[in-house]
């Protein structure tokens, strides 16, 4: 059976929301619609419709005019196990003492490893996208010159892999939250997975905008893999919510804005204790 494909783009999330909304009602119907924030520093998001059958362009075209979306590009994907491919194309990924992999290379776990399991058909924040990697990296880094996080908490965790990385090496209970009700579902999919259901707790919140973690502050360590101007926007809360002498883990920002960045940081008050660049990702470990 083929599927076809439906993307757009547009300038604003209010408007990517109510548009992925309106696809909802579409004739024919999608199978699925997706809603997602451009990861290239562009401030777009993307809408994406799946469909059984060929939608309609006209209808596609209002609905671009309507919510001033750019125009629709339709594709008609092969006949492919996506799950199965994925499977294949998400090899193991080794982060310091981590590795994180799928239910499939569950036998591929040495001994000597901090293992986290990602499903295939959750994949983003598997490991494999150096935003992933280069936090998990910086986890190991301060694990190993001698930080313990007690209060550790991940912001827009995604599938939780950041925040489980912390539960799988240090004793005390981790907190994680997402802006999405969806990704904290699949969050709790992957912690009950990995046996991690008393370790971590994950909530629905934006920032840290919660009262559990409005209780548990400050934290003596929090991760922030989202984006450029969403952490610049946290900034000044960042530096309120940070322990003293505590860290914060930042990446999801493009090396080009990675100074920006710093600079914002440097006014709440933090430095910077370790930077690593993997392809065109940067991670920036900051202590206040």
């Amino acid at each position: 059976m083929p599927t076809y494909t439906a993307i757009t783009k547009l300038t604003s999330a209010e408007a990517a929301y109510a548009l992925s909304e309106a696809m909802e009602n579409m004739d024919p119907e999608p199978t699925g619609v997706g809603v997602f924030e451009m990861e290239d520093g562009s401030n777009l998001w993307e809408v994406g419709g799946y469909f059984t059958d060929a939608p309609d362009d006209v209808e596609l075209l209002l609905l671009a005019q309507a919510f001033a979306a750019q125009p629709f590009i339709v594709s008609e994907l092969p006949e492919i196990d996506w799950v199965a491919k994925v499977r294949r194309d998400l090899s193991p990924v080794e982060a310091g003492r981590f590795l994180v992999y799928g239910s499939h290379d569950a036998d591929k776990l040495p001994s000597d490893k901090v293992g986290l399991l990602i499903e295939a058909s959750m994949a983003f924040g598997t490991g494999h996208h150096g935003t992933t990697l280069g936090c998990l990296r910086a986890l190991d880094r301060l694990d190993s010159e001698g930080f313990r996080g007690r209060k550790v908490v991940d912001i827009g965790c995604g599938t939780a892999v950041l925040a489980m990385a912390a539960a799988r090496i240090w004793a005390d209970p981790v907190l994680a939250s997402d802006i999405d009700a969806i990704a904290v579902e699949v969050a709790q999919v992957n912690i009950a997975a990995n046996g991690l259901e008393d370790r971590v707790q994950c909530l629905e919140a934006t920032g840290f905008a919660h009262p559990v973690l409005e209780a548990t502050a400050p934290f003596d360590l929090v991760f922030a893999n989202i984006l450029m101007g969403p952490l610049i926007d946290l900034a000044p809360e960042m530096g309120c919510v940070t322990a003293s002498g505590g860290y914060t883990i930042l990446s999801g920002l493009l090396v080009t804005q990675a100074e920006q960045v710093l600079a914002a940081y440097a006014q709440a008050g933090f430095a910077l204790h370790f930077r690593e660049d993997i392809g065109d990702w940067a991670t920036l470990t900051l202590k206040r």
